[in-house]
């Protein structure tokens, strides 16, 4: 990666190149991972060997391998070398894709499910991200890929049903793989290599952090919050797609129903992140969404016969899953020490993936012996109970993340530097990391005197080189 100017306001080449190829690296891991999704409980029934428990523990296995192996593969890239760790995990990921789609049996989709959960690159590649960006743009690059994760499931839940009609499961499988080689491609040859990788506090976990994050009451409530969501998320697509079948509607012709739902509901679920943020009404929509969701649940229990109405039930259902999917990471955000934001964010993302694992097999648990009702009537019941849970979180504080690279200093430097920091109006919280020469900030972006900030930060600099 090219030097860049520090006091520089615009990305470089390099930065810009490294959020989109990076994104691209996630999306199409994403991509293998959820087209299956609408698609699985039906080519299921054509397996050896399949129970509707089977079928849901193949839906969420990958997420059990993932939350164990996501910290642990970050880790590793601090040791071994970003790209090492990625390559590693890209290559295990297309090993799973190729036992699935070479299985004639549930188990032989179940054990390539789980290794595609263990190619858990996510965290490796945030770490590159981070290595290939400046603090100043590091939370643009961030909410950049996070965008992508989110537009590469809405596409996943479309694709998977006309890939389906197409090529069937098992080509959805090779077609996994295959995209899992060009992600190996594309970092390989289009990712820069940076010039120096170092932890960072903001986009990974710290192990010395850990304590500190899960005895954090808050922090808590959003990572069973995650949980309970991806629970709803996978238990729920064990049912809908048998719903769907049965209500007459072929398997290849579903996302007639995904794709106006998914995208009417981003355009519905707009104003509510605008009233959240703009106007500070963020937990009362954030409440308002899991209701939403369990009322959802409630209706696809009684209304899930036909297709007019489950397509109605599952528009409000995506409204709400994708208004809490962007709301709970900003809530993180607000709410994570600041020099404690990746660590917070690598256990909300464990939570998220365990969560994918326990809907999918207790969905088909409840499916195999009490039917189609009942895994809808155990989603309601979980929406719930984050309800309750979610009741009693604090109001979050609006305060948004910023790094500042502030030079070399030692530590009576670094505290003496924070304190300065914290007398910036706008400013409420601020950690200086000596080694790192990074000071981490909790800022009110209405009322902050950039100015001062910007003059705070450049003295230090000067006097610092």
């Amino acid at each position: 990666m090219k030097a860049a100017d520090p006091t520089s306001e615009r990305m470089t080449v390099d930065e810009r190149r490294a959020a989109f190829w990076l994104a691209g690296v996630f999306s199409l891991r994403m991509l293998g991972l959820f087209m299956i999704l609408p698609v699985f409980a039906l080519h299921a029934e054509q397996l050896h060997g399949n129970t509707p428990t089977l079928a849901g523990l193949a839906i969420g296995i990958y997420g059990f391998s993932q939350a164990i192996c996501q910290i642990p593969f970050g880790f590793l890239s601090d040791r071994y070398g970003r790209k090492r760790i990625i390559y590693a995990g890209l290559l295990i990921f297309a090993l799973g894709s190729v036992v699935a789609a070479l299985a004639s049996s549930i188990w032989g989709v179940i054990l390539g499910r789980a290794l595609q959960g263990g190619g858990a690159v996510s965290a490796a590649a945030m770490a590159l991200a981070a290595d290939l960006t400046r603090e100043e743009h590091r939370i643009k690059v961030m909410a950049f890929i996070g965008i992508t994760i989110g537009l590469s499931f809405a596409v996943s839940m479309v694709l998977g049903p006309i890939l389906n009609g197409w090529i069937g499961v098992p080509g959805i499988f090779w077609l996994t793989g295959l995209l899992a080689f060009i992600g190996i491609v594309v970092v390989r040859f289009r990712v820069p290599d940076p010039i120096v990788s170092r932890i960072h506090r903001d986009a990974e976990p710290v192990a010395s952090q850990f304590g500190r994050v899960l005895s954090d009451g808050q922090l808590l409530r959003l990572n069973f919050g995650i949980f309970t969501l991806h629970l709803l998320l996978t238990a729920t697509f064990v049912a809908v797609p048998l719903a769907l079948r049965d209500a007459g509607l072929v398997s290849d012709q579903h996302w007639r129903v995904y794709l106006p739902a998914l995208v009417l509901s981003i355009a519905v679920m707009a104003p509510f992140v605008i009233i959240a943020e703009k106007y500070r009404q963020l937990k009362p929509v954030f409440l308002g969404a899991i209701l939403a969701l369990a009322l959802t649940e409630f209706g696809l229990l009684r209304l899930h016969d036909t297709v007019l109405e489950t397509g109605v039930l599952l528009l409000v259902f995506f409204t709400a899953f994708n208004l809490l999917e962007a709301t709970l990471p900003s809530l993180i955000a607000k709410m994570a020490p600041p020099d404690a934001k990746g660590t917070a964010m690598g256990i909300y993302s464990s939570s998220q993936f365990l969560g994918a694992f326990a809907g999918g097999t207790l969905g088909g648990v409840l499916h195999g012996r009490f039917g189609l009702q009942s895994v809808f009537a155990f989603a309601a019941l979980g929406a719930l109970a984050w309800l309750l849970a979610a009741w009693t979180m604090k109001n979050p504080s609006y305060l948004s993340s910023r790094l500042l690279n502030v030079g070399a200093c030692d530590e009576a430097d670094a505290r003496h530097l924070a304190w300065r920091l914290t007398q910036v109006q706008g400013v409420a919280e601020a950690v200086v990391i000596a080694a790192e020469g990074v000071a981490y900030l909790k800022v009110d972006r209405h009322t902050l005197d950039e100015t001062a900030l910007q003059k705070l930060t450049l003295v230090n600099a000067q006097a610092s080189s």
